[in-house]
């Protein structure tokens, strides 16, 4: 049972999150810290197999006991529809507006450029450039000023990685939709901002080539690990927040001085 959070230390009560791609890694410790702060979160997954992670992460913020609470959507960020779908079950559930969006969904990749196909660079880019646009185009008409827009990026974005190449180019194009996006929703308060991990403990740094985590690792300043998920919760969790107001269009390397931008 996680400690009951006294009312003062709930920046985010009241608020409507959604995070996408939630069930599990990094992603769970986003929307986890987010109802830690007392916003009520809808938790996105996209496979069965993750069915049974959506509905513990669920639990576990009804135990934070603090007036946050979870809903779960099924939702294939690849999908023309997803963005909408989601929406209206997050409205459904908790009301009439959104306060945060955290674009997290995304499809890592690892193969050499001569393996690499047209319907690989598809699957990718649908998922990872996209799916945060048209995600971002369903909430905006619900989100209420002023909203947060957080994309996770990655140091693939500024670095470079063989065999990573495509992988890169989606988070680096990321990136780029951040920066136009912060310009053109700034009138009505909201901020859009990025966020860079540098490794970090999850399922899918296990599919990433070994040596490439150990140099990254040997070259992080910050007691030359990879990350926690807490340790980027706690930079998205602050751009969700009020003191965050004029911070956009940035990208904030969360990587412990991996990349220093």
């Amino acid at each position: 049972m996680e400690k009951r959070t006294s009312p003062s230390a709930l920046p985010l009560q009241g608020k409507v999150a959604i995070v996408t791609g939630s069930s599990r890694g990094m992603g769970a410790g986003l929307a986890f810290e987010l109802a830690r702060r007392g916003a009520k979160v809808a938790i996105v997954y996209s496979s069965p197999k993750s069915e049974t992670l959506a509905n513990d992460l669920v639990s576990k913020i009804a135990s934070l006991d603090n007036g946050s609470e979870a809903t779960m959507v099924k939702a294939d960020l690849g999908q023309i529809d997803a963005g909408e779908k989601i929406v209206a079950e997050t409205l459904a559930k908790f009301g009439d507006s959104i306060d945060i969006l955290v674009n997290n969904a995304s499809v890592e990749f690892d193969r050499p450029l001569l393996e690499t196909t047209a319907e690989d660079y598809a699957a990718i880019f649908n998922v990872n450039v996209p799916g945060p646009l048209l995600m971002t185009k369903a909430v905006v008409p619900h989100l209420r000023a002023p909203g947060r827009i957080v994309n996770i990026s990655s140091v693939g974005a500024r670095c470079g990685f063989a065999q990573l190449a495509l992988y890169s180019a989606s988070k680096a194009a990321l990136e780029g939709l951040t920066r136009g996006l912060a310009a053109e929703l700034g009138d009505a308060g909201h901020t859009v901002n990025a966020v860079e991990p540098g490794p970090t403990e999850s399922e899918m740094l296990d599919n990433i080539p070994k040596h490439i985590v150990e140099m990254q690792k040997q070259t992080t300043p910050v007691e030359h690990r990879v990350a926690k998920a807490d340790d980027i919760a706690q930079v998205v969790g602050w751009l969700a927040e009020e003191q965050s107001r004029w911070i956009s269009g940035q990208t904030i390397s969360a990587s412990g001085g991996y990349t220093m931008l």
